[in-house]
C-alpha cells in the first residue's frame, strides 16, 4: 500500500524543512513545492522528499504540482506555507509588489486549498493547514502589503473549515505570533526560547492533523512564552 502523501507548498529552510523531516519520520511521502527547487537539494537528499518547481499563484502550475503528487500516493495532508510581503508607508508602497503579495499569499492559498480539497473529498478524509502570522489579525503601520494577504488567507481558511468539516475534511489556520528561529542560528543562552522553534511548530501541525474529529481545532495561535499578546 502506498504511503500517505503530504504536500508542503512554499517550502524553504525553516518551518517547511522541519515539517518535511518530521512527516518523513512519521511515514509520509513528502512533496515539496517551491519556485526554486535547487535550494531544497540538501533537504531532499536528507528526507527523500520530492521537490516540484511550482508557482503557487499560477493555476496550471498548482494543478501540475498535485498531479505529480498523485503519482506518489494518496493525498492526506496539504500545508500552505507560502507568503510574500512588502513593507513601507501606504503612500509609497509599490502597487505591483502589493499585487504579487496578494497573489502568492491569498490567491495561492486558494489554488492550493482547492486542489487539495478535490482530492480529500474523494478520499473522504484528510487535513489542509494554512500558515498565518501576527498580521493575520493585526494590521500594523507600514505592513498593509503583508496584512492584506494574511487577512485574506485567514478568511479562506475559515470558509473552507465551515464548508468541509461536515465532509470529514479538517481545515485549520495557524497564527504564528512571533519570530521563528532562523536555520543554523545559535540561540542566546541568556534568552532561551525567545523565538518559536520550527521543530515545535511542526509538532503542533502534525498533532492538529491527527486530532480526533470530535475535538478539531480550526485555529491555533503559537507564540513563545516571552512574546507579548
Amino acid at each position: 500500500m502506498a504511503s500517505d502523501v503530504a504536500v508542503i507548498a512554499g517550502a524553504g529552510a525553516g518551518l517547511s524543512a522541519s515539517l518535511a523531516r518530521l512527516l518523513t519520520r512519521e511515514g509520509f511521502r513528502v512533496v515539496l513545492a517551491a519556485r526554486n527547487v535547487e535550494k531544497l537539494s540538501a533537504l531532499t537528499d536528507e528526507t527523500g522528499a520530492l521537490a516540484v518547481e511550482t508557482d503557487v499563484a499560477d493555476v496550471a502550475s498548482v494543478a501540475s504540482l498535485f498531479d505529480t503528487a498523485d503519482k506518489a500516493g494518496p493525498l492526506a495532508l496539504a500545508v500552505f506555507n507560502a507568503s510574500a510581503r512588502t513593507r513601507g508607508p501606504i503612500a509609497e508602497l509599490d502597487a505591483e509588489a502589493v499585487k504579487q503579495a496578494l497573489l502568492v499569499g491569498a490567491y495561492g492559498g486558494f489554488l492550493v486549498g482547492q486542489q487539495a480539497a478535490r482530492r480529500l473529498l474523494a478520499r473522504g478524509s484528510g487535513s489542509i493547514l494554512f500558515t498565518g502570522a501576527t498580521a493575520s489579525v493585526k494590521g500594523f503601520p507600514g505592513s498593509a502589503g503583508f496584512a492584506m494577504p494574511k487577512f485574506g488567507l485567514r478568511g479562506l481558511a475559515q470558509s473552507m473549515a465551515r464548508e468541509l468539516a461536515p465532509q470529514n475534511i479538517h481545515v485549520a489556520h495557524f497564527i504564528i505570533d512571533g519570530q521563528i528561529e532562523p536555520p543554523g542560528q545559535v540561540a542566546d543562552p541568556g534568552r532561551p526560547d525567545r523565538r518559536l522553534s520550527p521543530d515545535a511548530i511542526a509538532e503542533a501541525y502534525l498533532t492538529t492533523h491527527r486530532q480526533h474529529r470530535s475535538a478539531w481545532s480550526s485555529e491555533l495561535e503559537l507564540r513563545p512564552w516571552a512574546e507579548t499578546f
